[in-house]
């Protein structure tokens, strides 16, 4: 027999969580955690109530703060880099008066760093946005076990968890869940030894 699996809708069966009525390149806050495959420890450790970097949590902070560079409708709120995953909320905002003049480019740059965009004012869908930067963060870790000789498997779970903010006291709620989050590590339901 062949050893090549082909799509079996009985057992490939994903379900998507995405509303499927909603437009995710609408304007608004977007709260998202983005999980490490089997929930591995890749970014650092917490210790008493701080997260601790190392250098995978440090390159996803850096990746995470390059979004409004490569997303130019995007600004960033609350973010934090847990041990095997990270929250954030996101802001898509139109972009006044963009129309359909393209982007200006510096040439000086690397034009990897131009932001895929859709003809809708150059607005983009979450699912853009966070799968740049799942792409971003994983190639620059690899990079870095390749330089140490290691092994690194596959950094992110296949998908990632969002919600819609839909008003301000969510909004706050959702905050004070982020800035708390290193408190409660021992309790999160990512913990994991």
């Amino acid at each position: 027999m062949n050893n090549i699996s082909t799509f079996n809708p009985e057992i490939h069966n994903r379900k998507s969580i995405r509303l499927s009525d909603y437009d995710y390149s609408e304007e608004g806050f977007y709260f998202v955690t983005i999980c490490c495959q089997d929930i591995v420890c890749r970014f650092g450790y917490v210790v008493d109530v701080n997260m601790v970097l190392n250098e995978c949590g440090r390159i996803a902070k850096e990746c995470w703060e390059e979004i409004p560079n490569r997303f130019l409708n995007i600004d960033l709120h609350s973010f934090i880099i847990m041990p095997n995953h990270i929250h954030g909320i996101l802001q898509i905002k139109e972009i006044v008066g963009a129309g359909f003049t393209p982007a200006q480019i510096d040439i000086t740059r690397a034009t990897a760093r131009v932001a895929p965009t859709k003809h809708k004012n150059y607005i983009t869908a979450l699912s853009d946005i966070i799968g740049t930067y799942k792409s971003l963060v994983a190639r620059s870790c690899l990079k870095l076990f390749k330089e140490k000789n290691l092994f690194m498997g596959k950094l992110w779970q296949r998908n990632y968890y969002e919600h819609i903010i839909r008003n301000e006291q969510s909004f706050h709620q959702i905050t004070e869940y982020i800035h708390t989050n290193t408190a409660k590590w021992e309790f999160d339901k990512f913990y994991h030894l």
